[in-house]
């Protein structure tokens, strides 16, 4: 290992800047070509899921190390505090030290590390380079990565594969003692299980495969719901026909209601449909016939990667070093929110300023202090639509917004808020709303199922707060 970071440590952060940068580049021409075709092949999957981590974590440690100077000037300033709270959670972050702390070898041995993995893992994957070819195609795709994001999940590549390979394939009945598969897929409040499951319904090849698809939501799902089902799954030759079930568990499941369908589901369809179930909670596991699909919140690396992508769109982020490296700082205060990356990125889009981009760092990790010392808490996790929560507005030292509630809809069911969270934050709501609740538009998703999440606020001088229950913001 001495022998390992001396031979490191010797050469110039120049030098290894650029090899990283080339090395970088190869690992992405590999994934961008296989992201482009339809592969089945489980083994190959896994090894291109592989690399792809390997690449974000190398495109991470280059854009620390080429913005360093940044954070060494910051910390100097000390603009800089510690925020270990915030990456606590994203255990990515402590495989990656490099900040103005670190010691050169220290340094040096960590972007090693990283060429090294990178470089075994392109070997690794030469051969199964060879085979992508024989892969078909998908769609014509973008050139342009923000505008791929826009239409493709984002680091769910694995995940969309096994539910696919699922669908489409059906054990032979002769070894089988059940007749309908289940799939159960487990994930955090916003953590993309219905997007998942979206994306892969809008597939041309499961729409082919089942005459039916329906949707349920726990929450909702009634008897009357029940009768729909029963008569889809007797009408004409439905028993010749395969039908897929997409189940969503809100809150605790009933067990009685799970097993009615279940029965019905057994009772009344051919071999091969199947049910899809989704639930924040694991207990979900034990109703699979095959193995559960987890989904997590992405690594740190993988975050910071989605963010500048569409925080920049079609803007070179080498062009603006001091935007990125201020970008970088955001997206560490995020806590892996998709949710709260997709709002910021559409904030800091609006003025393309340094000062701007301070304004808001300065914003952001003001909140999350503000949540973590009060409640030991991030302030993303108010997204689940439980919590009520105060923030403060930009340039506006008299004003908070008052945030009641957060709901989540399609776009096509309602009519959407013209203010938008922008408007919000940044002064942009006329004095008429204060003092009376109006709906917010936070987000609105490009991906099937199109969601569109919608906050319910007021405006409150904050002497209007003085007599208002501490307790209030954590109900």
């Amino acid at each position: 290992m001495g022998l390992f970071i001396s031979k490191y440590s010797q050469q110039p952060v120049q030098a290894m800047e650029i090899s990283l940068e080339r090395i970088l580049l190869r690992a992405q021409v590999i994934v961008d070509e296989a992201e482009g075709r339809r592969i089945t092949n489980q083994g190959m999957l896994r090894q291109l899921g592989m690399l792809r981590d390997a690449m974000y974590q190398g495109f991470y440690v280059l854009d620390t190390l080429r913005y360093r100077d940044f954070k060494e000037e910051d910390a100097g300033d000390n603009k800089v505090e510690s925020h270990s709270w915030a990456l606590s959670k994203l255990s990515s972050a402590k495989r990656l030290c490099l900040s103005s702390s670190s010691t050169k070898a220290s340094q040096h041995l960590e972007v090693a590390n990283v060429l090294d993995r990178l470089r075994n893992m392109i070997i690794d994957v030469s051969e199964s380079v060879v085979f992508l070819t024989s892969y078909p195609r998908m769609h014509s795709q973008p050139y342009s990565k923000h505008l791929l994001m826009e239409t493709c999940m984002f680091g769910r590549q694995m995940e969309m594969e096994r539910v696919l390979y699922f669908l489409l394939h059906t054990p032979p009945c002769s070894s089988r003692l059940d007749r309908f598969d289940v799939l159960p897929i487990v994930g955090p409040v916003r953590g993309g299980k219905s997007t998942l499951v979206a994306h892969v319904c809008n597939d041309e090849r499961v729409r082919d495969h089942f005459s039916q698809i329906v949707f349920y939501r726990h929450g909702t799902f009634r008897d009357e719901d029940m009768v729909i089902l029963t008569d889809r799954c007797t009408m004409g030759h439905a028993q010749t026909r395969k039908l897929l079930i997409v189940f969503e568990v809100v809150g605790k499941l009933n067990d009685n209601l799970w097993k009615r369908l279940y029965s019905l589901c057994k009772s009344c369809t051919t071999s091969g449909s199947k049910i899809i179930i989704t639930s924040r909670s694991d207990k979900i596991a034990k109703l699979g016939t095959t193995q559960t699909i987890t989904l997590k919140h992405l690594p740190l690396e993988a975050y910071w990667y989605f963010f500048k992508v569409i925080t920049f769109g079609s803007t070179d982020p080498e062009i603006h070093p001091k935007l990125t490296y201020l970008a970088m700082e955001i997206s560490k205060m995020l806590n892996g929110c998709l949710v709260g990356a997709n709002i910021i990125a559409r904030v800091l889009q609006t003025n393309f300023s340094i000062q701007y981009w301070c304004k808001i760092l300065e914003f952001v990790r003001g909140e999350v202090e503000k949540y973590v010392s009060m409640f030991v808490e991030h302030p993303c996790d108010l997204l689940d639509g439980t919590k009520h929560a105060y923030i403060r507005r930009l340039g506006r030292t008299g004003e908070d917004v008052y945030i009641s509630g957060l709901s989540q809809t399609c776009s096509s069911q309602e009519e959407l808020p013209e203010i938008t969270v922008q408007n919000l934050l940044c002064g942009g709501v006329k004095p008429p709303y204060l003092g009376r609740t109006f709906k917010v538009l936070a987000w609105k998703s490009m991906l099937p199922p199109y969601h569109c999440y919608i906050l319910t606020c007021e405006i409150q001088r904050l002497q209007t707060r003085v007599g208002k229950k501490r307790g209030s913001l954590n109900n």
